[in-house]
């Protein structure tokens, strides 16, 4: 067999198209080209490579086609526990994590999210929802205090049917960009989808449809684009009842932490865990009913029970 030589490789390369990723289910996903044209195409091999996002070369046959090689990524967002690996979305700016004050969100839930974009280098957005909602929202609102200290985006929103101003105002923060959404059930995900992107629901029937022959099935993650030519695009993937961090490293999670960050390059020893050494100036930190300090109690309980769980974590 001959060697290939990167001259060869270039030269097969330049042969496929280009296309984007914006939907996926099972073996199947569906590329976009640079013209705006749509096609089912199949992974080359017996196991699928690609999520949304990704940057894809493929090759036409009949009316479907073949991903050859998935281009490289600048980041790819996912969840790791016990059994699975998820990918959420490849090539990201930033990730966008809508809850609302009422149901009541979980504050571990967001603290996963927020871990898992930070170790990716994407940058996060949190939004609260039904600010109209006013007893509600106040008592959320002061929940994510921590976050907006460690200076985190946090948006109050209003997304009610009647909410496209509120929709419109999050569009300066998206605009340019590429975006995933993630938001608990009742969050008001769809709501916003909606309104920044009319006729969304069609779309993901139409998607839904093509991608399952006919059965209408959701599609786990799509791509939406609120403006193609200014290249302001949202990525709908539901799932975030559960959110492992299992790719994570024990010793890792500090530094993904920013208020525990903050503090923990300050301990008396180089290896603290920041759970019980003496010296520990996140310890320190920590706030209580008769100390003032930085970092929130609820944080630092989040810190310490993820330190456990990833330590008991099987490695891959």
């Amino acid at each position: 067999m001959a060697r290939r030589t990167p001259e060869s490789i270039k030269a097969a390369d330049d042969a496929l198209r280009p296309g984007l990723v914006v939907a996926s289910h099972g073996r199947h996903c569906l590329i976009e080209t640079p013209e705006g044209e749509r096609r089912i195409c199949h992974p080359r091999g017996k196991k699928s490579q690609c999520v949304v996002g990704d940057r894809v070369l493929w090759q036409p046959s009949e009316d479907e086609g073949t991903v050859e090689r998935v281009q490289s990524r600048r980041n790819l967002f996912y969840r790791r526990d016990e059994i699975r690996t998820k990918s959420f979305a490849a090539n990201l700016d930033q990730v966008l994590i809508l809850v609302a004050a009422e149901p009541e969100f979980s504050e571990h839930q967001l603290a996963r999210a927020l871990i898992s974009a930070r170790a990716e280098g994407i940058t996060p957005l949190i939004a609260l929802n039904k600010s109209d909602l006013v007893v509600p929202f106040e008592r959320a609102w002061a929940r994510l205090a921590p976050y907006r200290r460690m200076h985190h985006g946090v948006l109050p929103l209003s997304l009610t049917s009647s909410g496209e101003a509120d929709a419109l105002a999050l569009d300066k923060h998206l605009a340019g960009k590429t975006t995933l959404v993630l938001g608990p059930s009742g969050a008001g995900k769809s709501t916003l989808i909606n309104l920044l992107v009319p006729g969304a629901d069609v779309l993901t029937g139409e998607i839904s449809q093509a991608l399952n022959s006919g059965r209408h099935t959701t599609t786990s993650t799509t791509w939406y684009w609120v403006n193609r030519n200014a290249g302001t695009a949202l990525i709908d993937s539901p799932g975030f009842q559960e959110f492992g961090l299992h790719h994570i490293e024990p010793t890792q999670l500090a530094t993904l932490m920013p208020d525990i960050a903050e503090h923990a390059g300050e301990c008396r020893f180089y290896n603290c865990t920041h759970l019980h050494e003496p010296g520990c100036q996140v310890i320190a930190q920590v706030a209580t009913e008769d100390h003032d300090g930085s970092i929130a109690a609820s944080r630092y309980k989040i810190y310490r029970e993820l330190f456990e769980e990833l330590e008991q974590a099987p490695r891959f």
